[in-house]
């Protein structure tokens, strides 16, 4: 995968532009000076941003700094109609004389710690899908009022996961990102009849500790961990978007215990399966 950087261009006489975007299975990494908000409206993959790595679904949330190095990839297999509402606006914005205004302290600090890339964990997306479906409609001071109230709903969401280290390296992190890669591939194309640690160190060439470690340090996250998010994440999206059997779905999403499947799936996803499908219905 090539690391790709990218001028966003905004129209002249505006300082935002919201557009809804396709996803692609062959999307590079790539940064820029921009800010961005980026909304998963359908389809799941893999999300990079900066150093860390991990899978994305529909309700996906995310804001960027300018800079920062990120993808959402569809993964080889994956659903292709997959979309997302990107806004794009100016890294000059944190600087500008409007956001100086004491009621906009909030904000500009929220958007400071975006130079990580935030995380915003909800639980019901409507209200946001809504206002950003309208932004890619609208012009003018509305366009303006839509997006502090995009602002304002962000600043309420409590649940925010800083992704990436403070600094990436451009050429240690495209190492890296080769690395996991390699990893991640693996665990996709075996996570069914199972994934070893010993198979997925030996593609790095390392003994599985100092995997392990590597693993842990680039992701935040275990490698048994992250296996676990990928069967719950596959297991999820058959249980959003078929009729199969929980029994059937438990198996192909690479469990071969349903009382296990339960309960890795409630501890990751905070409801049972059948929790969750009642929640599609």
């Amino acid at each position: 995968m090539e690391f790709v950087f990218e001028k966003i261009n905004v129209p002249n006489k505006h300082s935002f532009i919201t557009r809804k975007l396709p996803l692609k299975s062959n999307d590079s990494v790539h940064s820029h000076k921009n800010f961005e908000l980026n909304f998963i409206t359908s389809g799941s993959g893999r999300r990079i941003v900066g150093d860390h790595i991990s899978g994305f679904e529909k309700g996906d949330l995310v804001l960027l700094g300018p800079d920062v190095p990120h993808c959402w990839e569809i993964l080889e297999g994956g659903d292709q109609k997959a979309f997302c509402i990107v806004t794009h606006f100016s890294e000059d914005i944190v600087s500008s004389d409007f956001f100086k205004m004491p009621e906009l302290e909030k904000v500009v600090d929220l958007l400071k710690q975006s130079k990580r890339g935030l995380h915003f964990k909800i639980k019901d997306d409507k209200k946001i899908r809504q206002i950003l479906k309208k932004m890619t409609r609208l012009k003018g001071l509305e366009y303006y009022i839509h997006l502090l109230q995009v602002f304002n709903k962000l600043l309420k969401i409590q649940e925010r996961e800083k992704l990436s280290n403070p600094i990436v390296q451009e050429g240690s992190f495209s190492r890296n990102l080769e690395k996991i890669n390699k990893v991640y591939e693996y665990v996709f194309q075996h996570i069914q009849e199972g994934v070893k640690l010993e198979e997925a160190s030996s593609l790095l060439n390392m003994a599985p500790n100092s995997f392990c470690r590597f693993f842990k340090k680039k992701t935040d996250l275990t490698f048994m961990e992250y296996v676990k998010r990928v069967r719950v994440g596959i297991a999820a999206k058959l249980l959003a978007e078929t009729d199969k059997q929980i029994t059937q779905i438990c198996f192909e999403s690479g469990y071969n215990n349903l009382a296990n499947f339960n309960f890795y799936f409630k501890s990751i996803m905070g409801k049972t399966p059948s929790e969750y499908r009642k929640s599609f219905s």
